[in-house]
């Protein structure tokens, strides 16, 4: 007897769209989404495309009309509710294009719940382009299934950032001058937390001064080898989930 084949098939393609999803809605794309959709996967009435929103989970739905711009779906399942999302902050010093679109897209992988760019005194980057690295958050959260993305700050000082720190949140600082293991650091202190990961030159001595002044802050190394601010960023990341129990 053959094998019923799987429904939805594994090739369903994923998008994520802005507007809030419900049983039986009907939702148009256009744009880049439809392009994908039509151009890119071949979608053709009838096939199914799965849908999520950030907010309400996963839902499936079926193609009702395909034109060459844009396309109309009807929602017919609720497959997944928002996932949970550990309760973690990269704070991260803007790096070169390329590498800090990479920093987004392994924060959305990795689970991260708020990702802050924080502007230091050797920060290179005097531009930061949020609207793309939202977009590279997108396509890693359709690419890995996931439900959530991370929220995106706004990029703020590292005076300010330090100034109105949550006293529940743990700051864990990448320190080049040294630090606890991180790894041992993570698993001392349960909650609330946040990651900082300062620019390639690193802190100032004025910078590293002003975060260790901060209550919760914790200074912490990622091991004997120089990393990379990027490798930093998504080594610390694993680790905290790793601590947390989320791995």
């Amino acid at each position: 007897m053959p094998a019923t084949p799987a429904w939805p098939p594994a090739s369903t393609p994923r998008v994520f769209v802005e507007q809030p999803l419900a049983m039986g809605a009907a939702i148009r794309l256009d744009g880049g989404a439809a392009h994908y959709l039509v151009s890119v996967m071949r979608l053709k009435a009838g096939d199914p495309v799965l849908l999520f929103d950030d907010a309400s989970g996963e839902w499936l739905a079926l193609a009702r009309e395909v034109r060459k711009r844009d396309c109309t779906l009807e929602i017919t399942e609720h497959r997944r509710v928002r996932e949970t999302v550990p309760d973690l902050w990269l704070c991260v010093a803007p790096i070169r294009k390329g590498r800090i679109d990479w920093v987004a897209e392994k924060a959305c992988e990795l689970g991260v719940a708020r990702l802050v760019p924080v502007l230091t005194q050797r920060t290179i980057v005097d531009r930061l382009n949020t609207d793309r690295l939202r977009a590279h958050m997108i396509e890693a959260a359709e690419q890995c299934g996931r439900t959530a993305l991370p929220e995106l700050a706004e990029p703020v000082k590292l005076a300010a950032l330090l100034r109105h720190w949550p006293a529940e949140r743990a700051l864990f600082f990448a320190d080049e001058t040294g630090g606890a293991p991180a790894a041992q650091a993570m698993r001392a202190h349960a909650g609330p937390a946040a990651i900082l990961i300062g620019p390639e030159g690193g802190f100032t001595p004025d910078e590293r001064e002003a975060i260790r002044n901060v209550a919760a802050a914790r200074g912490i190394t990622l091991g004997p080898r120089i990393l990379r601010a990027e490798t930093a960023a998504a080594a610390a990341s694993a680790l905290w989930m790793a601590a947390a129990g989320d791995w």
